[in-house]
Protein backbone atom coordinates (compact mmCIF):
# COMPACT_ATOMS: atom_id res chain seq x y z
CA UNK A 1 0.00 0.00 0.00
CA UNK A 2 1.14 3.75 -0.93
CA UNK A 3 -0.03 6.50 0.94
CA UNK A 4 0.26 9.81 0.99
CA UNK A 5 0.12 12.48 3.17
CA UNK A 6 -2.98 15.57 2.28
CA UNK A 7 -4.36 18.44 3.89
CA UNK A 8 -7.13 18.47 6.22
CA UNK A 9 -6.01 14.93 7.24
CA UNK A 10 -7.65 12.74 3.71
CA UNK A 11 -5.14 10.34 2.69
CA UNK A 12 -5.49 8.56 -0.34
CA UNK A 13 -4.63 4.88 -0.72
CA UNK A 14 -3.63 2.71 -3.53
CA UNK A 15 -4.76 -0.87 -3.38
CA UNK A 16 -5.10 -3.18 -5.70
CA UNK A 17 -5.18 -0.27 -8.17
CA UNK A 18 -7.92 1.38 -6.64
CA UNK A 19 -7.58 4.84 -4.85
CA UNK A 20 -9.77 5.08 -2.14
CA UNK A 21 -10.46 8.33 -0.26
CA UNK A 22 -10.12 7.55 3.65
CA UNK A 23 -10.86 9.87 6.35
CA UNK A 24 -8.67 9.92 9.06
CA UNK A 25 -10.28 11.77 12.04
CA UNK A 26 -7.58 13.39 14.64
CA UNK A 27 -9.27 13.01 17.87
CA UNK A 28 -6.68 13.96 20.03
CA UNK A 29 -7.47 17.58 20.95
CA UNK A 30 -9.89 15.76 23.60
CA UNK A 31 -7.42 13.80 25.20
CA UNK A 32 -4.15 15.75 25.86
CA UNK A 33 -0.86 13.72 27.00
CA UNK A 34 -1.56 14.12 30.71
CA UNK A 35 -5.11 12.44 29.84
CA UNK A 36 -5.07 8.80 31.45
CA UNK A 37 -8.14 7.76 29.43
CA UNK A 38 -7.62 4.55 27.59
CA UNK A 39 -6.32 6.31 24.53
CA UNK A 40 -3.29 7.70 26.84
CA UNK A 41 -2.66 5.29 28.90
CA UNK A 42 0.77 3.39 29.46
CA UNK A 43 1.69 0.11 31.09
CA UNK A 44 2.17 0.59 35.19
CA UNK A 45 5.42 0.12 36.61
CA UNK A 46 6.48 -3.46 37.40
CA UNK A 47 3.59 -4.89 35.67
CA UNK A 48 5.09 -8.06 33.62
CA UNK A 49 8.29 -7.64 31.40
CA UNK A 50 7.47 -5.20 28.88
CA UNK A 51 7.49 -2.73 32.58
CA UNK A 52 11.34 -3.80 31.76
CA UNK A 53 13.93 -1.19 31.39
CA UNK A 54 12.14 1.61 29.81
CA UNK A 55 8.93 0.33 30.27
CA UNK A 56 6.13 0.58 27.38
CA UNK A 57 4.23 3.69 26.64
CA UNK A 58 3.00 2.89 23.03
CA UNK A 59 1.73 6.54 21.50
CA UNK A 60 0.33 8.08 24.53
CA UNK A 61 3.25 11.01 23.59
CA UNK A 62 1.27 11.47 19.82
CA UNK A 63 -0.02 14.92 19.47
CA UNK A 64 -3.28 15.88 18.01
CA UNK A 65 -2.58 15.02 14.44
CA UNK A 66 -1.50 11.19 14.78
CA UNK A 67 -4.55 10.29 16.47
CA UNK A 68 -6.53 8.43 14.43
CA UNK A 69 -9.88 6.88 14.60
CA UNK A 70 -10.71 4.44 11.48
CA UNK A 71 -13.65 2.24 10.65
CA UNK A 72 -12.18 0.31 8.36
CA UNK A 73 -9.23 -1.88 7.30
CA UNK A 74 -8.44 -0.22 4.65
CA UNK A 75 -8.12 3.41 6.89
CA UNK A 76 -6.72 1.26 9.59
CA UNK A 77 -3.33 0.01 7.35
CA UNK A 78 -3.24 3.40 6.01
CA UNK A 79 -3.30 5.16 9.62
CA UNK A 80 -0.17 3.02 10.66
CA UNK A 81 1.45 3.91 7.34
CA UNK A 82 1.19 7.70 7.73
CA UNK A 83 3.24 9.80 9.80
CA UNK A 84 6.53 8.24 9.49
CA UNK A 85 8.37 8.04 12.88
CA UNK A 86 5.99 9.83 14.77
CA UNK A 87 3.94 8.28 17.92
CA UNK A 88 0.53 7.24 16.93
CA UNK A 89 -3.13 6.24 18.55
CA UNK A 90 -5.15 4.39 16.65
CA UNK A 91 -8.70 3.84 17.81
CA UNK A 92 -10.64 1.70 16.15
CA UNK A 93 -14.26 1.78 15.80
CA UNK A 94 -16.63 -1.30 15.35
CA UNK A 95 -15.56 -4.73 13.33
CA UNK A 96 -12.89 -4.01 11.03
CA UNK A 97 -13.36 -6.77 8.62
CA UNK A 98 -9.70 -7.92 6.95
CA UNK A 99 -10.72 -10.59 4.85
CA UNK A 100 -11.84 -8.13 1.86
CA UNK A 101 -12.80 -9.67 -0.66
CA UNK A 102 -12.97 -13.25 0.25
CA UNK A 103 -11.03 -16.17 -0.79
CA UNK A 104 -11.92 -16.38 -4.77
CA UNK A 105 -10.79 -12.72 -5.24
CA UNK A 106 -7.31 -13.82 -3.78
CA UNK A 107 -6.61 -16.63 -6.20
CA UNK A 108 -4.60 -16.00 -8.83
CA UNK A 109 -5.87 -17.21 -12.73
CA UNK A 110 -5.26 -20.82 -12.83
CA UNK A 111 -5.94 -21.99 -9.36
CA UNK A 112 -7.83 -24.43 -8.55
CA UNK A 113 -8.43 -26.63 -5.26
CA UNK A 114 -9.85 -29.26 -6.96
CA UNK A 115 -6.76 -29.81 -9.28
CA UNK A 116 -4.37 -29.25 -6.44
CA UNK A 117 -6.40 -32.38 -4.30
CA UNK A 118 -5.71 -34.93 -7.72
CA UNK A 119 -2.48 -33.76 -8.31
CA UNK A 120 -0.98 -34.60 -4.60
CA UNK A 121 -3.18 -37.30 -3.22
CA UNK A 122 -0.93 -39.51 -1.75
CA UNK A 123 -2.06 -42.28 -3.92
CA UNK A 124 -0.26 -40.46 -6.41
CA UNK A 125 1.89 -37.78 -5.23
CA UNK A 126 3.47 -40.51 -1.98
CA UNK A 127 4.22 -39.58 1.26
CA UNK A 128 8.51 -38.84 0.88
CA UNK A 129 8.96 -35.88 -1.68
CA UNK A 130 7.48 -32.46 -0.15
CA UNK A 131 6.12 -29.60 -2.45
CA UNK A 132 8.60 -27.41 -2.12
CA UNK A 133 10.22 -27.80 -5.39
CA UNK A 134 7.38 -27.67 -7.41
CA UNK A 135 7.27 -24.87 -10.57
CA UNK A 136 5.42 -21.71 -10.16
CA UNK A 137 2.91 -22.65 -13.11
CA UNK A 138 2.41 -26.11 -10.75
CA UNK A 139 -0.93 -26.60 -8.84
CA UNK A 140 1.48 -25.67 -5.80
CA UNK A 141 3.01 -22.71 -7.33
CA UNK A 142 -0.12 -21.54 -7.47
CA UNK A 143 -1.30 -21.82 -4.39
CA UNK A 144 1.53 -20.25 -2.56
CA UNK A 145 0.85 -16.95 -5.44
CA UNK A 146 -2.93 -17.34 -4.58
CA UNK A 147 -1.03 -17.33 -0.60
CA UNK A 148 0.98 -14.56 -1.05
CA UNK A 149 -1.75 -11.89 -2.21
CA UNK A 150 -4.03 -12.76 0.92
CA UNK A 151 -0.64 -12.67 2.77
CA UNK A 152 -0.06 -8.59 1.42
CA UNK A 153 -4.29 -7.85 2.49
CA UNK A 154 -4.37 -9.28 5.88
CA UNK A 155 -1.09 -8.41 7.28
CA UNK A 156 -0.92 -4.76 9.03
CA UNK A 157 2.58 -3.75 9.97
CA UNK A 158 2.93 -1.97 13.40
CA UNK A 159 5.15 0.99 13.60
CA UNK A 160 7.24 1.54 17.09
CA UNK A 161 5.81 4.32 19.59
CA UNK A 162 2.26 2.90 18.65
CA UNK A 163 -1.20 2.43 20.66
CA UNK A 164 -3.79 0.64 18.95
CA UNK A 165 -7.37 0.74 21.18
CA UNK A 166 -10.51 -0.09 20.83
CA UNK A 167 -13.39 1.96 21.45
CA UNK A 168 -16.22 0.96 23.35
CA UNK A 169 -17.03 -3.19 24.14
CA UNK A 170 -17.37 -4.03 20.01
CA UNK A 171 -14.20 -3.00 18.36
CA UNK A 172 -11.94 -5.88 16.72
CA UNK A 173 -10.39 -7.31 13.63
CA UNK A 174 -11.80 -10.46 11.40
CA UNK A 175 -9.48 -12.12 9.56
CA UNK A 176 -6.66 -9.70 10.68
CA UNK A 177 -2.85 -10.51 11.36
CA UNK A 178 -1.33 -7.73 13.43
CA UNK A 179 2.82 -7.71 12.49
CA UNK A 180 4.73 -6.58 15.48
CA UNK A 181 7.98 -6.81 13.57
CA UNK A 182 11.46 -5.50 14.56
CA UNK A 183 10.02 -2.41 16.83
CA UNK A 184 9.69 -0.97 20.12
CA UNK A 185 6.94 0.27 22.49
CA UNK A 186 3.73 -0.86 21.23
CA UNK A 187 0.88 -1.34 23.25
CA UNK A 188 -2.68 -3.25 21.84
CA UNK A 189 -6.11 -3.01 23.86
CA UNK A 190 -9.70 -3.66 24.17
CA UNK A 191 -9.62 -5.66 21.12
CA UNK A 192 -11.46 -8.87 19.91
CA UNK A 193 -9.40 -10.85 17.27
CA UNK A 194 -11.23 -13.42 15.49
CA UNK A 195 -8.54 -15.62 13.88
CA UNK A 196 -7.54 -15.10 10.03
CA UNK A 197 -8.69 -18.21 8.05
CA UNK A 198 -5.72 -18.78 5.49
CA UNK A 199 -7.59 -19.73 1.95
CA UNK A 200 -4.57 -22.18 0.79
CA UNK A 201 -3.04 -23.99 3.52
CA UNK A 202 -0.52 -26.29 2.44
CA UNK A 203 -0.38 -30.21 1.77
CA UNK A 204 3.14 -30.92 3.83
CA UNK A 205 3.04 -35.02 2.83
CA UNK A 206 6.42 -35.64 5.46
CA UNK A 207 4.50 -33.94 8.48
CA UNK A 208 4.26 -36.59 10.28
CA UNK A 209 3.38 -40.06 8.98
CA UNK A 210 -0.02 -39.11 7.82
CA UNK A 211 0.91 -36.12 6.29
CA UNK A 212 -0.61 -32.36 7.21
CA UNK A 213 -2.08 -29.15 6.10
CA UNK A 214 -0.42 -26.32 7.28
CA UNK A 215 -1.95 -22.91 7.29
CA UNK A 216 0.02 -19.01 8.16
CA UNK A 217 -1.25 -16.26 10.09
CA UNK A 218 -1.50 -15.63 13.37
CA UNK A 219 -3.63 -12.79 15.14
CA UNK A 220 -0.73 -11.37 16.61
CA UNK A 221 3.00 -11.82 16.24
CA UNK A 222 5.78 -9.95 17.71
CA UNK A 223 8.59 -10.89 15.66
CA UNK A 224 12.13 -9.14 17.15
CA UNK A 225 9.89 -6.33 19.13
CA UNK A 226 10.99 -5.01 22.62
CA UNK A 227 7.91 -3.47 25.01
CA UNK A 228 5.19 -4.98 23.84
CA UNK A 229 1.96 -4.68 25.97
CA UNK A 230 -1.28 -7.02 24.60
CA UNK A 231 -4.15 -6.14 27.30
CA UNK A 232 -7.66 -6.74 27.58
CA UNK A 233 -8.26 -8.42 24.44
CA UNK A 234 -10.27 -11.31 23.38
CA UNK A 235 -8.28 -14.31 20.90
CA UNK A 236 -11.25 -16.84 19.25
CA UNK A 237 -11.65 -18.62 16.15
CA UNK A 238 -15.37 -17.16 16.32
CA UNK A 239 -17.51 -18.62 13.63
CA UNK A 240 -14.99 -20.72 12.62
CA UNK A 241 -13.66 -23.31 14.88
CA UNK A 242 -11.59 -26.37 13.76
CA UNK A 243 -14.80 -28.40 14.42
CA UNK A 244 -15.95 -26.89 10.97
CA UNK A 245 -13.26 -27.15 8.82
CA UNK A 246 -13.41 -30.57 6.84
CA UNK A 247 -10.89 -33.09 5.81
CA UNK A 248 -8.81 -34.28 2.84
CA UNK A 249 -6.53 -37.18 2.44
CA UNK A 250 -7.96 -38.26 5.95
CA UNK A 251 -6.22 -34.81 7.94
CA UNK A 252 -8.43 -31.65 8.85
CA UNK A 253 -7.83 -28.88 5.96
CA UNK A 254 -6.33 -26.93 8.99
CA UNK A 255 -6.90 -23.16 8.06
CA UNK A 256 -5.56 -21.45 11.36
CA UNK A 257 -2.24 -21.17 12.91
CA UNK A 258 -1.70 -19.51 16.39
CA UNK A 259 -3.42 -16.20 18.45
CA UNK A 260 -0.36 -14.53 19.31
CA UNK A 261 3.29 -15.96 18.62
CA UNK A 262 6.13 -14.51 20.54
CA UNK A 263 9.48 -15.17 18.55
CA UNK A 264 12.60 -13.71 16.76
CA UNK A 265 14.56 -12.66 19.86
CA UNK A 266 10.93 -10.50 20.67
CA UNK A 267 11.61 -9.47 24.41
CA UNK A 268 9.79 -7.60 27.04
CA UNK A 269 6.48 -8.75 26.68
CA UNK A 270 3.57 -8.28 28.67
CA UNK A 271 -0.28 -9.94 27.98
CA UNK A 272 -2.65 -9.06 30.77
CA UNK A 273 -6.50 -9.39 30.88
CA UNK A 274 -6.64 -11.40 27.86
CA UNK A 275 -9.13 -13.99 26.75
CA UNK A 276 -7.98 -16.81 24.54
CA UNK A 277 -10.28 -19.31 23.72
CA UNK A 278 -11.52 -21.52 21.06
CA UNK A 279 -8.27 -22.51 19.43
CA UNK A 280 -5.62 -25.27 19.12
CA UNK A 281 -2.30 -24.16 18.93
CA UNK A 282 -2.41 -20.62 20.61
CA UNK A 283 0.24 -19.02 21.38
CA UNK A 284 4.28 -20.45 21.02
CA UNK A 285 7.31 -18.85 22.39
CA UNK A 286 9.78 -19.28 20.32
CA UNK A 287 9.38 -21.15 17.18
CA UNK A 288 12.52 -23.61 16.72
CA UNK A 289 14.82 -25.82 18.33
CA UNK A 290 17.54 -25.25 15.63
CA UNK A 291 20.91 -24.01 15.99
CA UNK A 292 19.96 -20.71 13.95
CA UNK A 293 16.98 -20.01 16.16
CA UNK A 294 18.78 -20.78 19.28
CA UNK A 295 21.59 -17.70 18.53
CA UNK A 296 18.37 -15.20 18.09
CA UNK A 297 16.70 -16.47 20.69
CA UNK A 298 18.36 -17.34 23.68
CA UNK A 299 18.83 -15.12 26.36
CA UNK A 300 15.61 -13.40 25.10
CA UNK A 301 11.81 -14.45 24.66
CA UNK A 302 11.04 -12.56 28.47
CA UNK A 303 7.38 -12.73 28.95
CA UNK A 304 4.90 -12.34 31.06
CA UNK A 305 1.13 -13.86 31.57
CA UNK A 306 -1.06 -12.61 34.18
CA UNK A 307 -4.77 -12.17 34.85
CA UNK A 308 -5.77 -13.83 31.69
CA UNK A 309 -8.88 -16.53 30.96
CA UNK A 310 -7.87 -19.44 28.51
CA UNK A 311 -10.90 -21.31 27.77
CA UNK A 312 -11.77 -24.39 25.51
CA UNK A 313 -8.04 -25.07 24.41
CA UNK A 314 -6.16 -27.99 22.51
CA UNK A 315 -2.80 -26.64 23.58
CA UNK A 316 0.24 -24.44 23.83
CA UNK A 317 -0.67 -21.62 26.56
CA UNK A 318 2.06 -21.05 26.13
CA UNK A 319 4.42 -24.10 24.44
CA UNK A 320 7.53 -22.16 25.38
CA UNK A 321 11.35 -22.62 24.19
CA UNK A 322 14.58 -20.55 25.42
CA UNK A 323 12.11 -18.01 27.03
CA UNK A 324 12.29 -16.53 30.49
CA UNK A 325 8.01 -16.70 31.31
CA UNK A 326 6.43 -15.71 34.12
CA UNK A 327 2.83 -16.62 34.17
CA UNK A 328 0.51 -15.92 37.58
CA UNK A 329 -2.60 -15.38 38.25
CA UNK A 330 -4.45 -17.17 35.19
CA UNK A 331 -7.44 -19.10 34.84
CA UNK A 332 -7.26 -21.96 32.80
CA UNK A 333 -10.36 -24.18 31.49
CA UNK A 334 -10.35 -27.35 29.60
CA UNK A 335 -12.68 -28.29 27.32
CA UNK A 336 -13.14 -31.17 24.65
CA UNK A 337 -10.04 -32.12 23.03
CA UNK A 338 -7.83 -30.55 25.44
CA UNK A 339 -3.77 -31.97 25.21
CA UNK A 340 -2.41 -29.52 27.48
CA UNK A 341 -1.35 -26.40 28.90
CA UNK A 342 2.27 -25.62 29.25
CA UNK A 343 4.74 -26.87 26.78
CA UNK A 344 8.33 -26.98 28.62
CA UNK A 345 10.56 -26.56 25.31
CA UNK A 346 14.38 -26.29 24.70
CA UNK A 347 15.90 -23.95 27.35
CA UNK A 348 13.08 -22.47 28.79
CA UNK A 349 12.48 -21.30 32.00
CA UNK A 350 9.14 -21.07 32.83
CA UNK A 351 7.86 -19.77 36.38
CA UNK A 352 3.69 -20.99 36.70
CA UNK A 353 2.15 -19.64 39.59
CA UNK A 354 -0.84 -19.28 41.58
CA UNK A 355 -3.11 -20.14 38.69
CA UNK A 356 -6.35 -21.68 38.79
CA UNK A 357 -7.41 -24.71 36.81
CA UNK A 358 -10.35 -26.29 35.90
CA UNK A 359 -10.27 -29.83 34.23
CA UNK A 360 -13.36 -31.81 33.54
CA UNK A 361 -13.83 -35.59 34.78
CA UNK A 362 -11.53 -37.87 33.09
CA UNK A 363 -8.54 -35.17 32.43
CA UNK A 364 -5.37 -35.34 34.70
CA UNK A 365 -3.54 -32.92 36.50
CA UNK A 366 -0.40 -34.56 35.20
CA UNK A 367 -1.44 -32.86 31.63
CA UNK A 368 -1.33 -29.44 32.45
CA UNK A 369 2.79 -29.77 31.58
CA UNK A 370 4.04 -30.95 28.85
CA UNK A 371 7.92 -31.80 28.39
CA UNK A 372 9.29 -31.33 24.87
CA UNK A 373 12.82 -31.44 25.82
CA UNK A 374 14.56 -31.20 29.36
CA UNK A 375 14.21 -27.71 31.20
CA UNK A 376 13.71 -27.01 34.91
CA UNK A 377 10.40 -25.60 35.41
CA UNK A 378 8.56 -23.32 38.36
CA UNK A 379 5.22 -24.61 39.43
CA UNK A 380 4.51 -23.72 42.63
CA UNK A 381 0.81 -22.07 43.97
CA UNK A 382 -1.18 -23.84 41.86
CA UNK A 383 -4.85 -25.16 42.05
CA UNK A 384 -6.60 -27.81 40.06
CA UNK A 385 -10.38 -27.66 40.56
CA UNK A 386 -10.32 -25.97 43.84
CA UNK A 387 -7.29 -27.80 45.77
CA UNK A 388 -4.12 -26.80 45.85
CA UNK A 389 -1.74 -29.16 43.24
CA UNK A 390 2.01 -29.38 42.90
CA UNK A 391 2.06 -29.43 38.96
CA UNK A 392 5.45 -30.53 38.43
CA UNK A 393 4.96 -33.87 41.40
CA UNK A 394 1.73 -34.88 39.69
CA UNK A 395 3.13 -35.18 36.11
CA UNK A 396 6.10 -36.87 37.58
CA UNK A 397 4.11 -39.49 39.10
CA UNK A 398 0.94 -39.53 36.13
CA UNK A 399 3.18 -39.48 32.90
CA UNK A 400 5.49 -42.54 32.49
CA UNK A 401 9.23 -41.67 30.67
CA UNK A 402 8.73 -37.68 30.74
CA UNK A 403 10.37 -36.61 34.46
CA UNK A 404 10.20 -32.95 34.80
CA UNK A 405 12.94 -30.71 37.03
CA UNK A 406 12.03 -28.61 39.69
CA UNK A 407 13.02 -25.13 39.68
CA UNK A 408 13.77 -22.15 37.20
CA UNK A 409 16.40 -20.98 38.84
CA UNK A 410 15.10 -17.04 38.39
CA UNK A 411 12.64 -15.26 40.69
CA UNK A 412 10.03 -13.13 39.47
CA UNK A 413 9.97 -9.54 40.01
CA UNK A 414 8.00 -7.45 37.66
CA UNK A 415 4.51 -8.22 39.48
CA UNK A 416 2.06 -5.56 40.41
CA UNK A 417 -0.76 -7.52 42.22
CA UNK A 418 -0.55 -11.35 43.07
CA UNK A 419 -4.38 -12.40 43.79
CA UNK A 420 -4.93 -15.38 45.92
CA UNK A 421 -5.43 -18.61 42.86
CA UNK A 422 -8.94 -19.12 45.02
CA UNK A 423 -10.16 -15.99 43.76
CA UNK A 424 -8.25 -15.96 40.26
CA UNK A 425 -11.92 -18.02 38.58
CA UNK A 426 -14.07 -14.99 39.48
CA UNK A 427 -11.60 -11.93 39.01
CA UNK A 428 -10.59 -12.90 35.65
CA UNK A 429 -14.34 -13.63 34.81
CA UNK A 430 -15.99 -10.48 35.28
CA UNK A 431 -12.96 -8.45 33.79
CA UNK A 432 -10.88 -10.34 31.34
CA UNK A 433 -11.10 -9.87 27.65
CA UNK A 434 -12.44 -7.21 25.38
CA UNK A 435 -14.96 -4.80 26.64
CA UNK A 436 -14.07 -4.53 30.24
CA UNK A 437 -11.24 -2.36 30.04
CA UNK A 438 -11.86 0.67 32.72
Amino acid sequence: MRTQRCHGRVMRALVGGTVLALALTGTASAHPAHHTGPDRQVLPARDGWAAYGTGTTGGAAADPAHVYTVTTWEQFKAALADGGSAPRIVRVKGTLDADGPGCDAFAVPGYDFAEYLRTYDPAVWGRTRTLDAEPDDSPEGLRRASAARQDAFIKAAVPADTTIVGIGRDAGFKGASLQIKGVDNVIVRNLTFESPLDCFPQWDPTDTADGNWNSEYDSAVVHGSTHVWIDHDTFTDGDHPDSTLPSYYGRIHQRHDGELDVVKGADYVTASWNVFEDHDKTILIGNSDSAATAAVDRGHLKVTFHHNLFRNLVERAPRVRFGQVDSYNNHFVAGDGYSYTYGIGLESRLVAEHNAFTLPDGVRAGSVLKKWKDAPVTAAGNHVNGRPVDLVAVHNAQVPGETLRSGAGWTPELRTRVDRPQAIPGIVGRHAGAGHLR
